[in-house]
């Protein structure tokens, strides 16, 4: 090859490079509302064909009815999360100020000592904790409740930028849902040129992935925050609507709804309603527990691949890329997993007692 060639050939390739650099860039923003609009729109494509259907064909109206319903899922409940905080600003502040003086009594609270058989047990445990320095414990514990707070709300940023991005996945998704036929055979056929017919059949393979952990991951967190929210609306525990936002959050992101719940019922218990606290002791553990049974279920129906790979995919997902990845993580093993088996199987299987040819 000619050195005026290979000149040539070294600048064609640095200047594509710089114009995807460059577009990327320039998309950066976007990123993540796309990423978000296209999983939300895989995921409830099968529910937008049958309200089109059911509203005479139209796709216009159908788009209309799924965008005003994603606005509806995700505004309502921001807003209500909202106006509750504002609410009771007072009392959050308060609370939090009576936090930061709390020292555990030496003496076990009364309720404790009326707990039927495991009472005077807890009573002497409890004793026995505060003299071993539970008291010392809370008091090294209470500084690191400030860098917490800045860490969280960092993680979380400002309420305008969370509204942008969902405004941004909203209009995003708009779109895709009108022209979803046009997007699908565009990224089929971007899968089959760079792969045949394995790549198209890796894209169906995603699509399946993410609605088997929509339907797992998603169903199931509203399943566990509804339930715990009416527990503790009927422990009469304050902030339930707060807390039960809180409570899907955290079971989105894999925790599950313990952390909000055994408090509340320790706060219960701690106010002297012993029944409603052990009430909300029981619910707890039947709430925290439903996922182990409910989830795979779920993720069976929507994706038929091992159960364990999709789980790993979701708690990978969410370490590596944060919240999204709950879906990008599933998809990635999912199709990497498909294509190794298939690859295994392409070499077929040796001869009866024969070794394996040499390579």
């Amino acid at each position: 090859m000619k050195t005026a060639d290979v000149t040539r050939t070294s600048f064609a390739v640095l200047f594509l490079a710089a114009l995807v650099g460059c577009s990327l860039w320039i998309l950066k923003p976007f990123v993540g509302p796309t990423i978000w609009a296209t999983m939300v729109v895989v995921a409830t494509w099968p529910l937008m064909l049958r309200v089109q259907a059911a509203l005479g064909g139209s796709r216009a109206a159908a788009v209309t009815v799924m965008t005003l319903l994603l606005v509806l899922l995700f505004a309502v409940p921001l807003a209500l999360s909202i106006a509750t905080l504002v609410e009771n600003a007072d009392r959050i502040a308060q609370t939090a100020r009576d936090l930061a003086t709390w020292r555990p009594s030496r003496e076990a609270p009364a309720w404790l000592l009326a707990l039927p058989m495991v009472g005077p047990k807890l009573a002497v445990a409890w004793e026995q904790a505060v003299a071993a320095g539970l008291e010392g414990l809370v008091v090294r514990i209470q500084p690191y409740a400030g860098g917490f707070t800045r860490w969280f709300v960092g993680e979380i940023g400002d309420f305008g930028s969370v509204a942008l991005q969902f405004v941004l996945t909203v209009v995003i998704a708009a779109v895709m849902y009108a022209q979803g036929e046009v997007f699908g055979a565009q990224v089929r056929a971007f899968a089959g040129r760079l792969a045949g017919e394995r790549g198209v059949g890796a894209v169906t393979l995603a699509a399946d992935a993410i609605r088997g952990v929509a339907l797992g991951v998603g169903v199931t967190a509203v399943v566990q925050a509804v339930l715990g929210g009416v527990g503790l609306a009927l422990a009469g525990v304050p902030l339930a609507g707060l807390l039960t936002a809180l409570m899907f959050m955290l079971c989105i992101a894999q925790i599950g709804a313990l952390p909000v719940l055994l408090p509340a019922a320790g706060w219960v218990l701690y106010g002297g309603d012993v029944g409603w606290g052990v009430f909300l002791l029981v619910w707890s553990a039947i709430v925290g527990t439903l996922d182990n049974f409910l989830r795979p279920v779920l993720i069976r129906l929507g994706a038929d691949l091992p159960l364990l790979l999709i789980f790993a995919g979701v708690i990978g997902g969410l370490l590596a890329f944060g919240l999204v990845g709950i879906f990008v993580g599933p998809v990635v093993l999912a199709v990497g997993f498909t294509l190794l088996e298939s690859w295994i199987g392409e070499g077929g299987a040796p001869a009866d007692g024969a070794p394996p040819a040499a390579p």
